[in-house]
């Protein structure tokens, strides 16, 4: 994968972000996109001897597309300032179970996993199993192959207090829990950050399944859930 022009590319859109530029730099995209469609072939052909149940998924199921959706947002660019590859079992970029996310943008270049922004009453259920089994994800984090990595869930998405539906439906429940900024969380994800200059490295690829072995129990846990739901 040609990082270094991928990166170049996203960066020249993002201070051209209007149609006039884009079409004339439509062979450029172009480009840009084959190498972001062939890099997520490697990628799925690797993460299917890591996790079986990705086998029959294609790039351009989990390849997001650069088109913004502009018609219910006051910000009309129409191109996005990144580029994702998104890997889950049923769907890809569109399934609901936690999953292998490769985000790129320069300077906010990273690796995440997990469940972004479930729908309700799946993000009550994980709420619930995690409170139920919270010794199994203690675990977890403390892995070998997961806590040099990913430490706990991300906290961009958080409740100021635990959900008062979460602790009538749990009347034992101590607030002062360990961990409580678990039940708080809307989304369920973890990540990891990249320098630009990783993903030039001919090892990346090799680096990049280091962070997919270390996510893949988390991904377990929460899509446990997802199945049960």
């Amino acid at each position: 994968m040609d990082a270094k022009n991928i990166l170049k590319f996203i960066e020249k859109l993002a201070e051209n972000n209007n149609r006039e530029w884009f079409a004339a730099n439509k062979e450029w995209y172009l480009e840009v996109k084959n190498e972001v469609d062939q890099f997520a072939k490697l990628w799925l052909e690797r993460l299917v001897e890591l996790d079986p149940e990705l086998a029959g998924l294609e790039p351009k199921d989990c390849v997001y597309r650069i088109y913004r959706d502009i018609r219910f947002s006051p910000n009309k660019e129409p191109y996005k300032h990144w580029m994702g590859i998104y890997v889950a079992k049923k769907g890809g970029r569109k399934s609901p179970y936690g999953g292998y996310y490769l985000h790129l943008q320069p300077g906010q270049c990273m690796f995440a996993g997990g469940i972004w922004c479930p729908e309700p009453e799946l993000l009550k259920a994980l709420r619930q199993d995690i409170y139920d089994n919270a010794e199994e994800l203690e675990e977890i984090f403390a892995k070998k192959e997961v806590t040099p990595y990913l430490k706990d869930f991300d906290t961009e998405y958080m409740l100021k207090t635990v959900p008062a539906s979460f602790r009538q439906k749990n009347p034992d429940y101590d607030p002062e829990w360990p961990h409580a900024d678990w039940l708080k969380r809307k989304a369920f994800t973890f990540s990891y950050p990249l320098r630009d200059k990783e993903l030039e490295k001919p090892d990346f690829i090799d680096n990049l399944m280091t962070l997919c072995r270390a996510g893949k129990p988390l991904n377990d846990f929460l899509n446990y859930t997802v199945e049960n739901q």
